[in-house]
């Protein structure tokens, strides 16, 4: 089938892009899909900053490649062996297939499979090959077996979670990266109990929904840190009882003082090496460093491994919140409607194809937290 795609030919363009325009949307053509997989209509796709490192090439990835992570749809097609979906079911999409065969899927770690990761680096799907075809007979890539910035996508069974219909497709599109990442990183990897201290560094879509996990997980202190006074205003709203502006020079003192030796855990969402020394600075003795902002490839970060040693302090990565999609993509949900997970303060607007490279110019520049591709919406 014919559709529009939102196609990233080249990376390293430079900002601003609504002139450099490294984004291009295409009629492209789109199989059917093959065993195991799903043809979706996409809803909603979220601009998230995993997006805007594809684009400037700080997260290297094949190309040209449909780009889009996180979002929601409808399924229009089920391939054959599936069962479990029909036509209608509304679904979000999530980033991170797996196998359920190869050893890290076997130890319940189902985010860093083996199989999919292949696959990803590939720019292919779980079942192998590509689904997209430029109008030229080129071949494009998938972008993490998902590709939403797209009218349709085609993907494996395994990318996607059923939620019921009383959620918004639009809102739900951003729990399959946003929420789970930042809320995973907290209730998953840090599992962080009530009345723990805790610094959150960096508040973009991530970072203000591991905010909201520390809320949700009963933390003492919530310490939220970033370079953007706006968002530490919103951060505030959002139940942070302290706020710091990363520029201050006197911010690992102030909180020290505040926990009264440092926190117990600090949560790098931000993926800048500042990021993670500032994160590394204000833990208590024993405290944890969980490092979820994913840095450029070739990014260095130094610590003392003797006061690693004799402070007892952990540094850990949380990739995709340590989220087991199918368990925790519901359960978040829940919260969500409980008004425990508050999301819809961190969505700033709808966008179209035609203005999705300024999309990502608000994104980079910090004026918008969490923007949603509508690719049905008229121009």
């Amino acid at each position: 089938m014919k559709m529009r795609a939102a196609v990233l030919r080249q990376t390293g363009a430079k900002a601003p892009y609504e002139t450099s325009q490294p984004i291009s949307v295409e009629e492209i053509e789109l199989s059917k899909p093959e065993a195991g997989e799903l043809l979706v209509r996409v809803i909603g796709g979220g601009l998230c900053h995993s997006d805007l490192s594809v684009i400037n090439g700080s997260r290297p990835r094949p190309v040209p490649l449909v780009l889009g992570h996180e979002g929601a749809g409808e399924v229009v097609e089920v391939g054959p062996g599936i069962r479990d979906l029909v036509p209608g079911d509304p679904v979000v999409f999530q980033f991170s297939a797996n196998c359920g065969r190869c050893r890290r899927c076997l130890e319940g770690r189902p985010q860093i499979c083996e199989v999919n990761a292949e696959a990803r680096a590939k720019g292919e799907l779980m079942g192998g090959g590509r689904r997209l075809r430029a109008a030229d007979g080129e071949m494009l890539a998938h972008h993490s077996g998902v590709s939403c910035f797209a009218e349709y996508a085609v993907i494996d069974r395994g990318s996607c979670v059923k939620v019921d219909s009383d959620i918004p497709l639009e809102t739900a599109a951003i729990f399959g990266c946003a929420v789970m990442t930042g809320v995973g990183a907290v209730l998953n990897t840090a599992r962080i109990r009530a009345g723990d201290t805790v610094a959150v560094i960096g508040l973009g879509g991530v970072g203000l929904n591991g905010l909201l996990g520390a809320k949700v997980a009963g933390a003492g202190a919530v310490i939220a840190i970033d370079l953007n006074d706006d968002r530490l205003g919103l951060a505030r709203q959002l139940g942070a009882t302290h706020t710091f502006n990363a520029a201050d020079p006197k911010l690992a003192e102030q909180v020290r003082d505040i926990t009264k030796g440092g926190v117990d855990f600090a949560f790098d969402f931000a993926g800048v090496v500042p990021a993670l020394e500032t994160g590394y600075s204000l833990l208590r003795t024993g405290g944890e460093l969980v490092i979820a902002g994913l840095a450029p490839v070739d990014s260095k970060f130094s610590f003392s491994p003797p006061q690693l040693v004799s402070d007892e302090k952990a540094i850990r990565g949380s990739y995709m919140g340590g989220c087991v999609p199918v368990r925790d993509i519901p359960r978040f949900i829940d919260l969500y409607r409980q008004g425990r997970l508050p999301i819809d303060a961190l969505i700033s607007r709808s966008v179209g194809f035609e203005d999705i490279n300024e999309g990502f110019d608000r994104l980079a520049d910090g004026s918008a937290i969490r923007q949603i591709l509508t690719p049905h919406a008229a121009a």
